[in-house]
């Protein structure tokens, strides 16, 4: 009988160590996969991997970064939606990849990004610019685009893909202007930089953290922005040259498949929140011109709503869409 007594309890404390099949493990216990839309070593990028390493730290599991670049951000974007809704594969988008896109380019986009996507949390924001060479005989925006009307379909403006928010902004400049500058896409901000450094096309619309150590090293001039940036008081927006409507600006959220265990999404939410709000999260990416702005995902989802309604009213005020 002792033996029999003594099978049990190990029997008990299996039991105990090793939940059955069907009972779920506390999240998490397991890697978790962040999906960054964009190409490696865009500010960006950098971003992610900052916020991942801390979200990593905070839940005690690694969070492996995947880059999924391309269809401005809409490949890496899809890619989510269709994982596993078990809370360990979620998304750091921008809002091109949720809004633009989908008023821009619809047929391309295979899925809606409040039904079929939960926001987890607003992290980040930084201002769009166009940027120049520092030798580009182009001193002003006004500059800029009286040459590209003067010569129609000769001024290369490079973004990070199409229905992308630089390319709205290529193509909100054109509608206001009538410059006709000619949108270049890349997979993102770092190819578009590397192609301006070697004078294959003349400008580029990008966020100002992908910027930022290029104007201040003295290769790039800023012609116009989407905000003013305290850190280039010089750049103007297009209100303050005389136009009617600003470029539009960049912010990065944190997204999961929705329908993910309730447990999942609460300890993400919290992750998420305490990462963005960590000074040394903030520290890190300042330099990069990256604004750590958090909103809850109650509000990230009014404002993906609001964005989406206002690109769209716009697109057809100006005549990018019918």
């Amino acid at each position: 009988m002792r033996w029999l007594a003594g099978l049990i309890l190990l029997f008990s404390a299996l039991i105990w160590l090793f939940p059955a099949s069907g009972q779920a493990l506390p999240f998490p216990s397991a890697p978790i996969n962040l999906v960054v839309p964009l190409a490696p070593g865009d500010a960006a990028d950098i971003a992610a991997r900052t916020l991942g390493e801390e979200i990593s730290r905070l839940l005690q599991t690694p969070v492996l970064s995947i880059n999924r670049p391309g269809a401005g951000g809409a490949v890496g974007t899809h890619s989510v939606v269709q994982a596993k809704k078990d809370g360990y594969t979620i998304l750091f988008a921008q809002n091109s990849a949720l809004t633009f896109r989908a008023v821009l380019d619809p047929q391309s986009v295979t899925y809606d990004a409040l039904r079929d996507l939960v926001p987890l949390g607003t992290a980040s924001r930084t201002p769009t610019l166009l940027v120049v060479r520092s030798d580009s005989p182009h001193r002003s925006f006004a500059e800029l685009i009286e040459y590209s009307k003067s010569r129609p379909g000769q001024v290369r403006i490079g973004h990070p893909g199409s229905g992308s928010v630089g390319d709205f902004c290529v193509q909100l400049i054109n509608a206001l202007t009538g410059a006709e500058l000619v949108g270049i896409p890349y997979a993102g901000a770092a190819p578009g930089i590397v192609a301006l450094h070697g004078e294959h096309i003349e400008g580029v619309v990008l966020a100002l953290g992908a910027l930022s150590a290029h104007i201040k090293s003295g290769a790039f001039r800023g012609l116009v922005a989407s905000s003013r940036s305290p850190e280039f008081v010089d750049i103007p927006t297009m209100r303050e040259l005389g136009y009617q409507e600003e470029l539009f600006g960049i912010w990065f959220s944190f997204l999961a498949p929705a329908g993910i265990p309730e447990d999942a999404r609460k300890a993400l939410v919290r992750a998420i929140e305490q990462a963005v709000n960590a000074p040394a999260v903030t520290a890190r990416l300042a330099p990069l011109g990256i604004l750590q702005s958090y909103a809850t995902p109650e509000q990230t989802t009014a404002e993906i709503r609001a964005e989406f309604k206002r690109v769209g009213d716009m697109a057809r005020k100006t005549g990018l869409i019918r």
